[in-house]
């Protein structure tokens, strides 16, 4: 049923379309959606809100559009391709040994693509499903989730049953992932020439009084049966004007995953109670603390029927044992679940080790079985 000479072409026509974010260039992969749903008949909308940036929807249309329709959800941009050599170029989409490389691969084209064609292949086999089929694109999840928050008030979602979210899950039924919090810590200090450090104040030796207490930091939370333990990550460090001046400024930036029942608004005062410390202990620390990003966790109702039948699914396709995993990483479902209060699953064919990785790739394999996976489940949703 599913066409896979022509569903390998899609992926890699998508991979070869660089949409790195920043800037995104969304656009460009919206457009190229579009052009291949034109001929199968699928309706298309392409939403642009800046320049070259866009959301989209793409439609198979059901025989009662006023029943809840079933989402796939999917974003448009990727990751850069960051400093390290690529042993296949990062926008080829090279096909060797039966994996396709390129940025976007694994995280997340690879899962579009196969949403994609997954809609064809139920248009062309010509059946009618009782509930229509949506796909929404988004831009820019890999930063803000700025198509996210524009996508949520469409009455789509609004009325929608359940979604289908295809970032990397290896084949497996991700019910579950960890929210993300950024914080952005800035240190002020005093320049001097660096022969004569008493004249100054010495931003970046403060700063590393404040690490030495974020590598101590405690969570108080419960570790999460599918998510494990929250986590903190000093992820970037700046300073100095030059070596021979003392540094008046050292900025950082952490990364804090949580898990579902945190309050993120709790950490901030955490960590603003850290900085009053020590401020109180070390003359002259002048701090400014700003949040750069604030998404919570994805965690299901449990016994949730639509997650019962994508388990059910993955056994009966390829003999997955039938168990919810969960994702360290964060999703546009942040944005979609708390608005939405939507039955959200996680699958997609890419391995999540790969995302944001040089080399990254696809299966072959796993990319053909989720097509086969995502049209059995809007079937069976259906029913």
């Amino acid at each position: 049923m599913v066409n896979e000479e022509r569903a390998i072409k899609f992926l890699q026509d998508l991979i070869q379309i660089e949409s790195v974010n920043p800037p995104g260039n969304e656009l460009g992969v919206a457009e190229a959606i579009a052009g291949h749903v034109k001929n199968p008949g699928l309706s298309c909308e392409i939403k642009p809100f800046s320049e070259n940036r866009a959301n989209m929807i793409v439609r198979l249309e059901g025989k009662d559009s006023s029943r809840p329709p079933l989402i796939f959800n999917g974003h448009l941009d990727t990751v850069p391709i960051g400093d390290n050599l690529w042993e296949h170029p990062p926008f080829s989409g090279n096909m060797v040994d039966g994996k396709i490389y390129g940025r976007g691969a694994c995280d997340m084209k690879g899962g579009v693509a196969a949403l994609i064609e997954a809609m064809i292949c139920l248009k062309e086999a010509g059946e009618e499903l009782e509930h229509d089929v949506i796909f929404i694109g988004t831009a820019g999840e890999e930063v803000d989730c700025v198509g996210a928050k524009m996508m949520v008030e469409e009455d789509i979602l609004k009325k929608a049953g359940a979604m289908v979210i295809a970032e990397p899950s290896n084949g497996r039924v991700f019910t579950a992932h960890k929210g993300v919090l950024w914080l952005e810590i800035k240190l002020f200090g005093k320049t001097a020439h660096a022969s004569m450090p008493d004249q100054g104040i010495n931003a970046i030796i403060h700063m590393s009084e404040l690490i030495e207490r974020l590598k101590k930091f405690t969570f108080y939370a419960e570790e999460h049966g599918l998510l494990g333990k929250p986590s903190l990550t000093v992820s970037t460090i700046e300073g100095g004007v030059k070596t021979n001046v003392v540094p008046d400024q050292c900025r950082i930036t952490l990364d804090i995953r949580t898990v579902p029942g945190m309050k993120h608004e709790k950490i901030i005062h955490q960590i603003s109670e850290l900085l009053e410390e020590l401020k109180a202990e070390i003359k002259n620390f002048q701090p400014e603390l700003n949040v750069l990003n604030n998404l919570p966790a994805l965690e299901n109702m449990k016994n949730d029927s639509f997650v019962r039948l994508c388990l059910e699914v993955n056994q009966e396709l390829y003999n997955m044992k039938p168990e919810e995993k969960g994702a360290n990483y964060y999703t546009d479902a942040s944005i979609f679940f708390p608005q939405l209060k939507l039955p959200t699953v996680i699958y997609g064919p890419g391995n999540e080790k790969l995302a944001h990785q040089p080399n990254e790739y696809v299966e072959v394999k796993k990319y053909i079985q989720a097509i086969e996976y995502y049209v059995e489940l809007a079937r069976r949703y259906s029913s």
